[in-house]
């Protein structure tokens, strides 16, 4: 369980320069060692996922096989890398993760996001595209036979058909980031009748 400080949860004993306990917080945004003058700023990390779906509105979703969020559901994605766009980190992660470069990927939204990972909480922006469905497939599902996961990421795959917003309350998903992206997606996508 991540240890939670006057209201907030990464917090330092010591300078992590020179050691001194006098470190002290500002403003949860920067950390100051009035000794040796180190300056720590707690900078947005971004990261990225994409909502990958079929005519019948059915959205691809990974289960997550690691903390955080454990057997919660995700779309494809993950952290950006250094020296990388948010383009090549959705098109990476893909690879990564589902066996499959997506192709054709348009911006979709942003969304604050809290990310807590052993102790320590990550603030992200949260970058998300969205993209057709190889044209070789028909469903979801028929791509999901197709797909490769990352044992290490993803337990399994899923198809859920999303044509209302009580559907999206109603999903078991890892993140609320994608919660108001597939929010968002469901104002632009015209649902299948």
């Amino acid at each position: 369980m991540t240890k939670q400080i006057n209201g907030f949860k990464n917090d330092f004993k010591l300078c992590p320069m020179c050691g001194s306990k006098k470190i002290e917080n500002h403003g949860n945004r920067k950390w100051i060692c009035p000794d040796c003058g180190f300056d720590l700023y707690n900078n947005v990390a971004s990261a990225v996922g994409v909502v990958i779906y079929d005519k019948y509105d059915n959205v691809l979703f990974e289960v997550r096989a690691k903390e955080p969020r454990k057997g919660f559901i995700a779309v494809p994605g993950g952290f950006v890398d250094f020296e990388e766009s948010a383009e090549e980190a959705v098109v990476r992660e893909c690879r990564e993760e589902i066996g499959v470069p997506v192709e054709g990927a348009h911006f979709l939204c942003t969304a604050p996001n809290t990310y807590e990972y052993k102790g320590i909480e990550y603030k992200t922006c949260d970058i998300f595209f969205t993209a057709a469905l190889p044209p070789q497939y028909d469903s979801i599902n028929d791509f999901i036979k197709s797909l490769k996961a990352e044992e290490s990421e993803v337990v399994a795959f899923e198809a859920r058909k999303i044509s209302s917003e009580e559907d999206i309350e109603n999903l078991p998903l890892a993140f609320e980031s994608a919660r108001h992206t597939l929010k968002r997606w469901l104002q632009k996508h015209p649902v299948v009748e």
